[in-house]
């Protein structure tokens, strides 16, 4: 997942975190939001949040759109401003504020969140409407019509009838290349990692084998959802997330491969490393290309000491103020690591929760931008 997104965030705090469950714009949902968005501005208060900030925030929270689906609501505030807000596809595992020197962003790499942006297309003879489906929104992306004459065969059989079906043909053949030609374009200018199509199965796979290669690999159908009036938007949106989680675990296996791998190379060609004082040594130099975490993993709220710039994080307050922190202060480890990431271009991924010994020790590991020797890793120690 990449992490540009929390550059808003990256500055010194302390910060508000909130996230909340939005749901449905119906009276008793309305009234519980509204008890909700009440108790966590309170919490706030008494965690020893300003005033400003915590009216920043409620204000924020009031503007909520709530809508029919049950969807959450991450933000982040400091200095009487919100300063990052992020939709969630899904209400978060819990409701809470928290007032901190660092903002919590770790729940925001739950796997719903690393799922890719997919652009659907409903497709018919004529033409297509296109929406983009990502982690924090889901909006309208315009639409195409191809010709439309002529569109349907004749139904007798006789020589001119023939040759009005080929004119029709060549029409369906020409509508296609315009969606897929139209589907290319908005798939690159989105930046989406997969495609889906929803209509007739002629029409669906007609449009797909007119795709560029590398886009039709990563095109699927849907046998629900097309334009007709009446298609069941609700089975092609479950299709749709469905194969979006599907690709977030399968990247989150490659990331997993690529660490075994890494942490199998001999010392001197080492491109991963595990545990809170290796990690935390990599941040510092800038060479964290992959961030793991393990929400349930014995280090990831471990105390680790930051100071005001992203890269001054140390296991010890000594180490900290030995790079130029002029007053370090505790913090976790799993949201320090994240920011500072973050701040150095890096990626992060949350890898699953349980005991194997594939995932990293402790819940932490990275992958490395170049290798790290064993003896240099033996002096951390």
């Amino acid at each position: 997942m990449k992490l540009d997104f929390l550059e808003p965030v990256t500055h010194k705090g302390p910060w508000a975190s909130v996230y909340a469950t939005t749901g449905p714009p119906d009276e008793a949902s309305a009234q519980r939001r509204e008890l909700t968005w009440s108790e966590l501005c309170r919490s706030l208060e008494e965690q020893g949040a300003d005033k400003e900030t915590t009216r920043a925030v409620r204000e924020a929270l009031d503007r909520v759109r709530p809508d029919t689906g049950q969807r959450g609501l991450a933000l982040f505030a400091a200095e009487g401003r919100v300063a990052l807000t992020r939709g969630l596809d899904r209400p978060p595992s819990v409701t809470e504020a928290l007032w901190a020197d660092l903002p919590h962003v770790t729940p925001l790499l739950e796997p719903v969140g690393q799922a890719p942006v997919c652009l659907v297309a409903r497709v018919d003879r004529g033409g297509a409407d296109y929406r983009v489906h990502g982690a924090a929104t889901a909006e309208e992306a315009g639409s195409v019509e191809g010709r439309d004459w002529p569109l349907h065969k004749a139904s007798s059989g006789d020589w001119s009838a023939t040759h009005f079906d080929a004119a029709v043909e060549n029409t369906w053949e020409e509508n296609a290349a315009l969606i897929a030609d139209e589907l290319a374009a908005l798939c690159r200018a989105h930046g989406a990692a997969m495609m889906m199509l929803a209509g007739g199965a002629r029409e669906c796979h007609a449009v797909r084998e007119r795709l560029p290669a590398d886009l039709r690999e990563m095109t699927r159908i849907s046998e629900h959802g097309g334009r007709a009036a009446g298609a069941d938007t609700d089975l092609l949106m479950a299709d749709v997330e469905a194969a979006r989680m599907e690709m977030a675990a399968q990247g989150t296996e490659e990331v997993l491969d690529r660490f075994r791998a890494g942490r199998a190379d001999g010392d001197r060609d080492r491109t991963a490393v595990e545990g809170i004082p290796a990690v935390v040594d990599a941040v510092r130099q800038h060479r964290v290309d992959t961030l793991l975490i393990s929400p349930e993993g014995a280090d990831s709220g471990r105390e680790v000491w930051v100071g005001d710039a992203p890269d001054q994080v140390a296991v010890r307050r000594s180490e900290a103020e030995s790079l130029g922190a002029g007053s370090p202060h505790a913090a976790r480890a799993d949201d320090a690591l994240v920011l500072s990431a973050a701040a150095t271009g890096g990626e992060a991924v949350m890898v699953p929760g349980d005991s194997s010994a594939d995932i990293p020790a402790g819940g932490i590991g990275a992958l490395l931008r170049w290798p790290r020797s064993g003896p240099e890793e033996a002096a951390d120690r």
